[in-house]
């Protein structure tokens, strides 16, 4: 056997996935509790979606379960701020739990905008677990395609 035949990556498509393994890895590292993982609960960290178009940012947040009521959305900066809490479900107490994988806890995610918004033109929604925030671009950052004169 050779020894190329035992690293997995030595082809050469195969190195974006073995970055996308490493970055995985240490994302789990980094995020991970040591007094979280013998109490049976998991820590939670809700996936959020950033896009852009050419006059909003979007954000769009799995929030499952969640009462809107209980999201806080702040803008200050330019660093958007989704906070909350899912709260666990009362526990019956004839009820025995073999299996407990759902995550309950607060959260706080905070990132910079990819873009200045108007902190004033903020609207936000919430839809079957997704809560969705629009922010308009401000209108001195928008981009402007510039003609080339030829003489």
């Amino acid at each position: 056997m050779e020894m190329r035949e035992l690293a997995p990556w030595s082809r050469p498509g195969d190195v974006i996935g073995l970055r996308n393994e490493m970055n995985t890895l240490f994302d789990r590292f980094f995020d991970w509790r040591p007094f979280s993982a013998g109490s049976g609960v998991s820590v939670w960290r809700p996936a959020l979606d950033v896009s852009e178009t050419p006059k909003e940012v979007l954000v769009r947040a799995e929030l499952p379960g969640m009462d809107p009521k209980e999201i806080d959305i702040s803008l200050h900066d330019n660093v958007l701020t989704v906070k909350g809490e899912r709260k666990q479900e009362k526990e019956e107490k004839d009820e025995n739990y073999h299996r407990v994988e759902r995550s309950y806890g607060s959260f706080v995610r905070s990132f910079r905008l990819p873009a200045e918004v108007e902190s004033e033109k903020v609207g936000a929604s919430y839809k079957d677990g997704i809560l969705t925030i629009r922010l308009k671009k401000s209108a001195k950052v928008a981009k402007k395609k510039i003609e080339i004169k030829t003489t």
